[in-house]
């Protein structure tokens, strides 16, 4: 019987995953089974409350960001002595921990792997960010970007 390939899946991912201080990342994380969990104000709200908040980020910076109903995606920008997985790892569970407070519940929220593209150095870090605060144009969930609450871009600021 011959051999069937199979998927390496996200292990594969993180064996080769290297972190880089100062590097930008962009990263896309989905909850699990893709559960609409952010469909609810509240716990976008707390979630997004979380993604942002010094004690998640540390000394590492968010430079763009949306949060859909089933995904999220950063734009990072790594600190120095951090680790993506370790960035990766807070900013979802403190995401989780304040969306099921807020929903009063006690769920697994995040998908456990991610995907991660460390931006090479002739990519534009702005035109990246667009790319991903335009998430909620592009699958229709709003007809203009300033209807959609819950995203951010260092360049607004």
């Amino acid at each position: 019987m011959p051999k069937t390939l199979q998927s390496p899946g996200h292990a594969a991912l993180r064996q080769v995953r290297v972190s880089i201080a100062n590097q930008s990342y962009h990263v896309t994380s989905s909850t699990v089974e893709r559960a609409r969990h952010f469909a609810d104000f509240a716990s976008a709200r707390a979630a997004c409350a979380a993604f942002t908040s010094p004690r998640t980020l540390g000394a590492s910076q968010l430079l763009a960001w949306v949060l859909m109903p089933d995904h999220a995606h950063w734009l990072i920008a790594l600190a120095e002595n951090e680790t993506l997985a370790h960035l990766v790892n807070r900013m979802k569970s403190h995401s989780a921990r304040a969306a099921n407070l807020a929903r009063g519940q006690s769920s697994t929220i995040w998908s456990r792997g991610y995907y991660d593209h460390a931006l090479r150095q002739e990519e534009d870090l702005a035109t990246v960010g667009r790319y991903i605060v335009a998430n909620p144009l592009r699958a229709g969930l709003v007809e203009s970007l300033g209807a959609y609450p819950y995203w951010d871009a260092v360049w607004l600021h």
